[in-house]
C-alpha cells in the first residue's frame, strides 16, 4: 500500500478546522507531566506565610535532574470591587512568579515589590515567568464555607466551574525583565515550547488547593471547630482557569515557523498511525477505553454559548456515530486507523474528526511523543528574502499559498470589515469595525490573505524571468508578505488559509487552535472574542505525580457519573 501522506495545509489550516482542535498527547501540558515523571522529579512547599485574612507568601519548589525552579506565590486579600480579568487590571488575589532556582529572603523581599504590581514592576532575569489569577467566587466560597462546617464541598457544583481560580495572564519570554526565552531555550525540560508557562500553572494549582485548605482552617478556628480534610479525589479533580481574549489571537499570526511548527508535529504524528499496517489487541484496547473516558468530559461539556452549543450537539451526536462503527469494526484490518480516520472525514462534523484524530494517537507514544521535541522555533533566526528567486517562482508559490485569498473579492465590504488595532486605553489586540469605527490608519498587519492578493495583483505585468530582488526595489510596500510567502513556501502550516478580517471571522477560532496545543479542555466561549477553559482538570497534583498517572490524567475515570 503507498504511503499515507500528511493532510494538506489547505484543509488542515482553515479557521473552522483550527477552532475544533482538541488536545493531544503532544500538548504542552501532557508533555511536561510526563517529563516530570519520567525524570523522578521531586517537589517540596518550602514557605507557606498566609495570614487568617489570606495575605502572605508561600513557595513552591520543583528539583529537577540538574535544576531547581520554584513557584513563588503571593496571596492578596481582594476587595470584589478591584477583581476584573482584564489585562489592564491592577490587583489580582493571587501573583506568581517561576523562580529559576530556590529563592533566597532577599529575593522574596524583592519580588515582593514587583510582583503583586505585575505591569508596574520589574523582575530579573532569575524569574521566569510573571503571572496572576483570580478567585471563581462563588465556588472559592462554597468550598471555604463547607470545609469549615465539616463537609466536603458539592461536586456538582465542583463539576460545573472546575476550577478554584482563574489565571488572567501567564507571562514569561522577556515580559518585565525576566528571562528571555533564548537564555533557557537549550535545557531538556524546557525544549519543547510553553514549558515554563505549563510548569507555572502546574503548581499554581497546589497553591490553590493549599491556600483554600487554609482559608476554611482560618474560619473553622474562628469558632472553635476544625475544618474538614479537602478530599483528594475533589481536589484532582479541578485545575486552573483561564480567561483568554483576543491578545492571543495576533500570536498564531505573529510567529508562522513557530505555529507551522507546533501544526506539523501533530500532523506528522497522524500520518504515523494512519501508516501502521496493523492494531495490536493491546492498542485497540487502550483507544476503545479512551473513547469511553472522553465521553465523559463530553458529557460534562457545557456552553452557553450559540457556536459551541451547535458544535457540542454535532460531537454528541458524532460520539454515538462512533459507537456504531466501533461496534461494527473490530480495527483489526489492514491499516485500521486510516480506515477509521477516512471514516471519519465522510461521517462526522469537523469537530468530531478532530477528536478522532486526537484520539488515534494516544495508544502510540513510542511512536508519535518525540514529535514534542520539534515543536519550537529558533526566534534568533533571520529568514532573508530570497531575492533571487524569479516573479514566475513566486507567483506559483502565491497561486498555491493563497489562491481563496487571491480569488476573494477585496472591494466588496463583507471581506474586510474588519480591522485589528491595539487599543491605547486597554492596551490589548482589538478586532474593530472598520466602516464604523476610524481605526483604518491604526490598522495591525494581521491580514495577510488581502495583502497577498495585493502583492499577485502588482506582479500581473512582470515577467516570469525577472527577479524578486527588482521587483522589491520598485515596490518595498509588499516585502512583509513577500517574505511571508516565502517563509510558508518552506513551512506549509504556517499560514491560516482563510479570510482574518471578513465579517464572519470568529477570533476563537485562533483562541482555541492555540489553547487545544497547550492542553486546554471544557472550552466555553463568553463570545466570539474570548473563551474560558480549564487547565490540568483531573491531572495528579506534584506530590503524587508518577508514571502510572502521568499518561492519561486528562481523560476522566470511567467510575465517574457523566453529569
Amino acid at each position: 500500500m503507498n504511503e499515507i501522506l500528511c493532510r494538506d495545509p489547505n484543509t488542515v489550516m482553515r479557521l473552522a478546522r483550527l477552532g475544533s482542535m482538541h488536545q493531544s498527547r503532544l500538548s504542552f501540558m501532557r508533555v511536561l507531566t510526563r517529563r516530570l515523571a519520567r525524570e523522578q522529579w521531586r517537589f517540596e512547599q518550602t514557605a507557606f506565610e498566609i495570614d487568617e485574612t489570606g495575605q502572605g507568601h508561600a513557595v513552591y519548589t520543583a528539583h529537577g535532574p540538574e535544576r531547581s525552579y520554584s513557584l513563588i506565590a503571593f496571596a492578596h486579600d481582594l476587595p470584589p470591587e478591584k477583581r476584573s480579568d482584564r489585562v489592564i487590571a491592577e490587583a489580582w488575589d493571587a501573583t506568581f512568579t517561576l523562580f529559576d532556582g530556590v529563592p533566597t529572603a532577599d529575593d522574596i523581599d524583592r519580588l515582593s515589590r514587583n510582583i503583586p504590581v505585575q505591569e508596574a514592576g520589574r523582575v530579573s532575569g532569575s524569574e521566569l515567568s510573571v503571572s496572576r489569577a483570580n478567585r471563581s467566587v462563588r465556588l472559592w466560597e462554597h468550598v471555604v464555607t463547607a470545609l469549615a462546617s465539616g463537609v466536603q464541598p458539592d461536586r456538582a457544583q465542583i463539576d460545573a466551574v472546575g476550577y478554584l481560580m482563574r489565571t488572567t495572564a501567564v507571562y514569561g519570554s522577556g515580559k518585565l525583565g525576566a528571562a528571555d526565552r533564548e537564555m533557557i531555550a537549550d535545557r531538556p525540560e524546557f525544549r519543547a515550547p510553553f514549558q515554563v508557562e505549563m510548569l507555572s500553572v502546574y503548581l499554581t494549582r497546589w497553591f490553590v488547593m493549599d491556600l483554600v485548605q487554609h482559608m476554611a482552617n482560618c474560619r473553622a478556628a474562628a469558632t472553635g471547630t476544625t475544618a474538614a480534610k479537602l478530599d483528594i479525589e475533589i481536589a484532582r479533580s479541578m485545575g486552573i482557569g483561564n480567561s483568554t481574549g483576543l491578545g492571543m489571537a495576533p500570536f498564531l499570526l505573529n510567529h508562522p515557523v513557530l505555529f507551522n511548527n507546533w501544526v506539523a508535529a501533530r500532523e506528522r504524528a497522524i500520518q504515523t498511525v494512519r501508516n501502521i499496517a496493523e492494531a495490536s489487541p493491546e492498542d485497540v484496547s487502550l483507544f476503545r477505553g479512551l473513547v469511553e473516558r472522553s465521553k465523559i468530559t463530553i458529557a460534562k461539556w457545557h456552553s452557553d454559548h450559540p457556536i459551541q452549543i451547535e458544535k457540542l450537539a454535532g460531537l454528541r451526536s458524532d460520539v454515538a456515530k462512533t459507537d456504531h462503527y466501533l461496534e461494527a469494526h473490530a480495527l483489526t484490518g489492514m491499516n485500521p486507523w486510516d480506515g477509521l480516520y477516512r471514516w471519519a472525514e465522510d461521517a462526522l462534523t469537523v469537530e468530531g474528526q478532530e477528536w478522532i484524530a486526537s484520539l488515534m494517537l494516544e495508544p502510540y507514544g513510542a511512536l508519535v511523543d518525540g514529535y514534542a521535541e520539534e515543536m519550537s522555533a529558533d526566534n534568533t533566526a533571520t529568514f532573508r528574502i530570497s531575492g533571487a528567486m524569479t516573479i514566475g517562482d513566486l507567483r506559483g508559490l502565491l497561486h498555491e499559498i493563497y489562491s481563496w485569498a487571491i480569488e476573494t473579492d477585496w472591494q466588496a465590504p463583507q471581506n474586510k470589515a474588519r480591522a485589528w488595532y491595539v487599543s491605547e486605553e486597554k492596551l490589548e489586540p482589538r478586532l474593530g469595525e472598520r466602516f464604523e469605527e476610524p481605526i483604518e490608519e491604526y490598522e495591525q498587519p494581521l491580514a495577510p490573505g488581502r495583502d497577498a492578493a495585493m502583492l499577485y495583483r502588482a506582479l500581473a505585468h512582470w515577467p516570469d524571468e525577472a527577479q524578486v530582488a527588482e521587483f522589491l526595489l520598485r515596490h518595498p510596500e509588499h516585502r512583509h508578505v513577500l517574505r511571508r510567502a516565502q517563509i510558508v513556501g518552506r513551512a506549509p502550516y504556517a499560514e491560516i488559509r482563510d479570510n482574518t478580517i471578513s465579517d464572519r471571522v470568529l477570533p476563537i477560532d485562533m483562541l482555541r487552535c492555540k489553547l487545544s496545543f497547550f492542553g486546554a479542555t471544557q472550552f466555553d466561549p463568553r463570545s466570539d472574542r474570548w473563551v474560558r477553559i480549564c487547565m490540568y482538570g483531573n491531572a495528579p497534583l506534584p506530590f503524587e505525580l508518577t508514571s502510572e498517572n502521568a499518561e492519561f490524567w486528562v481523560f476522566p475515570n470511567l467510575q465517574e457519573t457523566a453529569a
